[in-house]
């Protein structure tokens, strides 16, 4: 390794120091050595489950589990797994909410031998069911609430477990499975740059090796209390579950979409949760809700990733949290785990906005490399490669595909090299930035997009011959989609028309903001020329209905809270919101203004059921005359003000529908 990616590698001493401060207070740490990796993920849990049998495992809300009871209930689903669908190494699906349940049944599913493929079911069903067939699932786990859409996925009934039905039926002894370090473990789907969602898989010792170097590197330990905050259909849920139950800390899960983010700051005091980790702007929604007055006495460990941090997210941290609490911000990818990770205290010097990340994770070796393959200087920008022998085996049923991103080299034995596709900048004090992606993929509000899947999904619209996606930020710096497309027909459908199309085929968070319709798309060497793409204009776009002004006093009020969060003129009182580009946090931001402007006494569910002024201002005006006192008033605004990017993006999915 040259001195130049040696400096990336190397942790300097600033970063030395932090990290020896990383330590539960009371807590004994044990180190997970690295010798434990060779083994299989049931023998590493049942070992911590015989040290600390009535130690806390999981809490969720007022469900509790000791290690002991947590094992024992994950051998029942085991047990069962084992009747209903064997012992082959064959994947299997889980589909549950977010909670307990789900974490009893992926053990479960991993202590059976089986591969675990987790399944977000506020997802369309096209894509869970394309999933489903992709990866060959024998089955899907889950329970009575998702047991209807389970038996719509499948084929026959004989395919679905449901966990709610098992009962005492099945034993709570340990399974006893011989399980190889090499066994696929999981599939982690991730959107593709195909148009289709691409599994990535890992095996038994990948997910060892990255629990363990989340273990050693922040010293979890008995004692610890570690938050689950993202959802079951994020990669970071099944591997959140293993780096706590893997070194006996306890877990608590909590559902931010649910429950949001006012109740998050009581929740930590109340659980005295010593261990925190979000994306990056589940954070901000966080810290945003907090009056400056709370106390985290026992919150020892902030961890932020999935999107970049930014010095103001320091800022933040350093506002409302003790010298005693750390932040940790972290960079990694499905194929690789965590790559790199940064340290923060109180003392730590931000010069740049972003975040740098810091260091390589534990063996693994960062490269940033030229389009020649010759590593960057100080200053320079390259694509991001990771050279180790612990990486993702690849994508399942893509041997083509694993073989272009996955690098074999004979000179480094038994390490291979991924190209990440990610674009970073080395600093001269070391370290470096991660600038994004080099190709298609984009990041929205947290989410990983291959813009392709979108694109394609334009494309079967029978009004479609041409359809390009790009990410654009706006003034208020929030990044969106914005979709290009040609029409094949002498009028183009409606922006109504391709929103509802694409309801049906795509997650919410891929639903484009905006569309401009064009002659034809600009191309470049026989590609799309994206960077030709003209930034959209805030004009109102070509709805099903017609322009309306607004009739009433309330409707004008309305129309121009509307124009002034959307940065978009006119809009008629007709005019559906989502189809105007707004999204769930601009239709928070919109209730806002309408709540401090009318002061009403209005169910919040109300007005976000209500799409258009029209609707709203009818609720308006049958509220007139219950007017909110100034705490009511104060509560309703901050509960608005500090709901996350992911409590949101949830929001959307649902109120899109009920648009629609």
């Amino acid at each position: 390794m040259s001195d130049r990616l040696k400096r990336i590698a190397d942790l300097p001493p600033e970063q030395q120091a932090i990290r020896a401060k990383c330590f539960h207070p009371s807590g004994t740490f044990v180190e997970f050595n690295e010798e434990e990796i060779e083994q299989s993920i049931p023998v590493r849990f049942e070992k911590i489950v015989a040290e600390y049998p009535h130690g806390l495992a999981v809490k969720d809300g007022d469900r509790i589990y000791s290690y002991k009871e947590l094992n024992e209930a994950a051998n029942r689903i085991a047990w069962a797994v084992m009747e209903r669908f064997g012992t082959e190494n064959e994947p299997l699906a889980v589909m549950l909410e977010h909670g307990a349940t789900a974490i009893v049944a992926i053990l479960g599913v991993l202590k059976a031998g089986k591969i675990l493929v987790v399944l977000d079911a506020a997802n369309p069903k096209r894509r869970i069911a394309g999933i489903l067939e992709n990866s060959g699932a024998v089955g899907v786990v889950t329970n009575t609430a998702n047991l209807p859409l389970a038996d719509a996925l499948v084929e026959t009934e004989h395919r679905v477990l449901n966990v709610d039905s098992l009962g005492c039926s099945f034993s709570t002894e340990n399974v006893g499975l011989s399980l190889s370090p090499d066994r696929i473990a999981q599939i982690l789907y991730t959107s593709g740059s195909t148009g289709q969602p691409k599994g990535v898989v890992w095996d038994c010792r990948l997910l060892l090796h990255h629990a363990m170097s989340a273990i050693n590197a922040c010293h979890f330990c008995f004692g610890d209390r570690l938050s689950l905050l993202f959802n079951p259909g994020s990669t970071a849920f099944p591997q959140s579950i293993l780096r706590a139950v893997l070194a006996g800390a306890a877990l608590f899960p909590f559902d931010v979409q649910y429950h949001g983010c006012a109740d998050l700051g009581p929740w930590l005091i109340r659980e005295k949760i010593t261990v925190y980790r979000s994306f990056a702007s589940t954070f901000r929604g966080f810290v945003d809700s907090l009056s400056g007055n709370e106390q985290f006495p026992d919150l020892r460990l902030i961890q932020v990733g999935g999107e970049p941090a930014s010095k103001r997210d320091v800022e933040r941290y350093r506002e409302h949290f003790s010298a005693d609490t750390l932040l940790m911000d972290l960079y990694g990818s499905t194929e690789t785990g965590e790559i790199g990770s940064f340290f923060i205290d109180r003392h730590t010097e931000i010069t740049e906005n972003i975040i740098p990340v810091g260091s390589s994770s534990r063996d693994k070796e960062i490269l940033l490399l030229d389009d020649e393959g010759k590593p960057v200087g100080p200053g320079e920008v390259g694509e991001i490669f990771v050279r180790s022998r612990y990486l993702a085996q690849g994508y399942w049923k893509d041997p083509e595909l694993t073989r272009e991103k996955f690098l074999q080299d004979a000179n480094t034995g038994e390490k291979r090299t991924y190209r990440t596709g990610d674009l970073g900048r080395v600093l001269s004090g070391g370290g470096f930035v991660h600038l994004g992606r080099k190709d298609s993929l984009v990041k929205i509000r947290g989410y990983r997009i291959g813009v392709t899947e979108i694109e394609l999904a334009l494309l079967e619209h029978p009004g479609v011959s041409e359809a390009a996606i790009a990410a654009w930020d706006n003034e208020g710096s929030e990044k969106c989609l914005v979709a290009y497309v040609v029409s094949r027909q002498e009028t183009p459908p409606t922006v109504s028309e391709l929103l509802s199309f694409l309801r049906s085929k795509l997650p919410h968070y891929m639903l484009p903001s905006a569309f401009v319709f064009l002659e034809g798309l600009p191309h470049a060497n026989g590609k799309v020329d994206r960077r030709s793409l003209p930034r959209p204009e805030r004009v109102r776009p070509n709805l099903d209905q017609p322009y309306a002004p607004p009739a009433s006093g309330i409707e004008q009020h309305l129309v121009q809270i509307w124009e002034e969060s959307l940065d978009l003129r006119p809009i008629g009182i007709h005019d559906n919101f989502f189809e105007l580009g707004g999204h769930s946090l601009a239709a928070t931001r919109v209730i806002s203004q309408v709540i401090k402007k009318f002061q009403l006494q209005i169910p919040l569910q109300s007005l976000f059921q209500s799409p258009t002024v029209a609707t709203m201002a009818a609720v308006i005006a049958k509220h007139q005359g219950k007017n909110l006192g100034d705490e009511e008033l104060a509560s309703i605004l901050t509960e608005l003000e500090t709901l996350s990017d992911e409590e949101a993006e949830r929001l959307l999915a649902n109120q899109s529908d009920t648009a629609s």
